[in-house]
């Protein structure tokens, strides 16, 4: 099983590029906000509690999360393994993933980090902003804001993997295609190490 994380800011690119990833490899992508939604429809146990959190306005905790992702590592056992979106986004959140995967004989591969510049990054979450009606995609101070706030809380995450020899930075600047391309020859390098 290869399971990666897919690190990048908003307006990297990280949905475009994770579909296509999953597509190739058969890979199940893993959101967690999709992760949430879909235990709180099904009426779950962890998704009845995570509801209660939510309706009162709280976070839910690491280990409700851990959870949803344990039941669908279970539940989807004819892929080739999980692409990690959103999740982990603290250190706690990472060694919680850690503990789950070496449990599972399935740990973190990879961690590919999309490099984009701050100000490529504004254009392209303006340019989302007139399409996708999200009112925080067409304010500056607001988009910048939310560029600072992903790597205060995700460099932790980072230096987590990094004292493991598992992050690789790629440049997420040019076609899609060729960030593709890049991504894939990273993926491709790993997975040929596991079977030499």
């Amino acid at each position: 099983m290869f399971n990666l994380i897919l690190f990048g800011p908003p307006g990297s690119g990280k949905g475009t590029q994770s579909e296509k990833l999953t597509s190739k490899y058969n890979l199940k992508h893993l959101s967690t906000g999709d992760l949430l939604r879909n235990e709180i429809q099904s009426q779950t146990a962890l998704g009845n509690e995570a509801k209660k959190l939510m309706d009162k306005g709280h976070l839910v905790p690491d280990e409700v999360v851990t959870g949803m992702i344990s039941s669908a590592l279970d539940s989807n056992q004819k892929c080739n393994g999980f692409l990690f979106d959103g999740f982990p986004r603290t250190s706690a959140q990472a060694e919680a993933l850690d503990r789950l995967l070496d449990l599972k004989k399935a740990p973190i591969a990879i961690l590919l980090a999309l490099e984009v510049s701050e100000e490529e990054l504004v254009r392209r979450l303006f340019k989302r902003g007139e399409t996708s009606g999200r009112s925080d995609d067409n304010n500056d101070t607001v988009i910048r804001e939310r560029i600072i706030e992903y790597h205060r809380k995700t460099s932790p995450v980072a230096e987590h993997y990094q004292r493991k020899g598992k992050v690789v930075m790629v440049k997420g600047e040019g076609s899609v295609d060729e960030i593709f391309s890049a991504l894939c020859k990273e993926i491709d390098s790993r997975i040929n190490e596991k079977h030499d």
